[in-house]
């Protein structure tokens, strides 16, 4: 039979040469460019909870090869984000987001009909090739499609929508998918990603940075990539292998020798993969080490509630994700909160209040907790506490690393944010399972959970020290490269 390959390349294809007939809805932009990393990052949330079924499927695996369905997505998807990123400002962030868009798609449905383990582990790196393409795409079209004063609502609304909505549904769809089969998990994407190609190939409009050289850097993008994969492959199987082992210690080694090769390869070549110039931008540079921080304590916060509701006081995936859902409820409504105090406090204000509540609140969960279950009085105060800090937090964190963000980087600049978001998260992940360990009994799990809840809020408040560092000095854009492309000729952006 002969393949039908007309209506993917129509719709990867469609590039700036197609004018929409009337100009596109803010609304229709902000709806597929948010749509689309919601979906990738529900899904995330989705795959952990329906871990066990998936398990029952495929009998005979170890824990640790069972693992690789989860670790395998988190490290592709770390490893090619920037590079993907510079690759959309050259040729087109519309280009790349459909692509990623349509590759995520059709992974999906591979996955939803994988015969085996290892099969599914393959279309789940597959999937992440695709959500890598179109995560900071997404976010570059959505900088070069808004007014520059509108950038900072649009981006807390990206950052609330693609994250932490996704952290809320993520628990309850899983849980209610499962109920019937994993494979839905999976299935479930397609009719949505569908839906957002053929709306991104309508509304968006195509935006590409004309450069005279826009070559990327391959050797570059490589090695960064094996940098960026060996420290995440580090972190995510340190537990599991020892982070004494041989194979950790080899990855760590691999990590630190591609990252020194990337950095003096960056710096001579005229046009970067990564323009050294963005880190002059003292809110870009902060913003990073604030998302680091602030993303390592949220992702292992939101894992040791889950841990306990369903370890400790044994509550069911469908009643988990009801009881997850409060908090990231509180984090739309108080980005929407956030907006509109920025009118009277500074950004550094509002990330240092968001990030001491998350702290205080995973405190009173602490303090709370005990072996008879008590979501009401023990669980949701704190929770939601803590989902109002994330709401006033990781918005402003987002918003300030891309306020001043030059056209010409805007995708490859949103990247770089993401990755140390991904590496953040995965360092809080694999943290708390390193502090939870293997308890048995309730006294030893109770003393577990405990330890890592401390962590958790000892990492929310450095979280707080470090948003002092978001307040501009300037508002100056960053300059171009000694000797680099942007600083031969002004660049220009097109968008049809």
């Amino acid at each position: 039979m002969k393949p039908a390959p007309n209506v993917l390349n129509m719709v990867i294809n469609s590039q700036s040469d197609v004018t929409p007939r009337r100009p596109p809805s803010a609304a229709a932009t902000l709806t597929i460019l948010c749509g689309a990393p919601f979906l990738a990052s529900l899904d995330l949330f989705v795959v952990n909870v329906a871990f066990d079924q998936i398990g029952t499927s495929f009998p005979g695996h170890s824990l640790a090869d069972m693992s690789w369905v989860l670790s395998g997505y988190a490290i592709v998807y770390a490893a090619l984000l920037i590079p993907l990123g510079r690759w959309a400002d050259n040729v087109g962030h519309k280009r790349v987001f459909l692509m990623g868009l349509a590759v995520f798609t059709v992974a999906s449905a591979a996955a939803a009909v994988s015969p085996g383990l290892w099969a599914l582990v393959g279309f789940r790196l597959l999937q992440a090739v695709g959500a890598a393409a179109l995560t900071p795409t997404s976010l570059g079209l959505l900088l070069n499609s808004v007014p520059l004063e509108k950038r900072a609502i649009s981006v807390r609304i990206w950052a609330a929508v693609s994250g932490a909505a996704a952290a809320a549904f993520g628990p309850v769809v899983g849980g209610l998918l499962v109920e019937v089969s994993w494979r839905w998990i999976f299935l479930i994407n397609i009719p949505f990603g569908i839906v957002l190609l053929i709306a991104g190939t309508r509304v968006l409009a195509e935006c590409r940075t004309l450069r005279a050289d826009s070559k990327l850097d391959l050797f570059g993008a490589v090695l960064l990539a094996v940098g960026i994969g060996a420290l995440t492959t580090a972190i995510v199987q340190g537990h599991d292998w020892g982070w004494t082992s041989s194979g950790v210690i080899a990855a760590f080694v691999v990590a630190v020798v591609a990252s020194i090769g990337f950095l003096l390869n960056n710096s001579r070549r005229r046009s970067p993969l990564v323009d050294p110039s963005l880190f002059r931008l003292r809110t870009f540079t902060w913003s990073n080490i604030g998302a680091l921080v602030f993303s390592a304590s949220f992702a292992a916060g939101l894992l040791g509630l889950v841990l306990w509701l369903q370890t400790v006081w044994d509550y069911s995936a469908v009643r988990t994700g009801l009881a997850i859902t409060p908090g990231p409820i509180m984090v739309p409504i108080f980005a929407m909160v956030g907006q509109a105090l920025t009118k009277r406090f500074k950004a550094s204000t509002l990330a240092f209040a968001g990030s001491v509540l998350w702290a205080a609140g995973t405190v009173l969960i602490l303090l709370s907790v005990d072996s008879q279950p008590d979501y009401v009085t023990a669980v949701l105060p704190g929770w939601l506490l803590s989902g109002i800090g994330v709401g006033l937090t990781l918005p402003t964190i987002l918003s300030s690393a891309t306020a001043q963000l030059p056209p010409t980087s805007a995708a490859t600049g949103s990247a770089v944010v993401n990755m140390t978001r991904q590496i953040g998260t995965v360092l809080g992940i694999s943290g708390l399972i390193a502090l939870i360990g293997s308890p048995i009994g309730f006294d030893a799990a109770h003393e577990a959970f405990q330890r890592a809840w401390w962590a958790v809020a000892a990492t929310g408040l450095l979280s707080a020290v470090v948003a002092f560092g978001l307040t501009p000095r300037s508002s100056v854009a960053p300059s171009p490269v000694p000797g680099s492309t942007e600083a031969e000729n002004t660049p220009s952006v097109t968008t049809n």
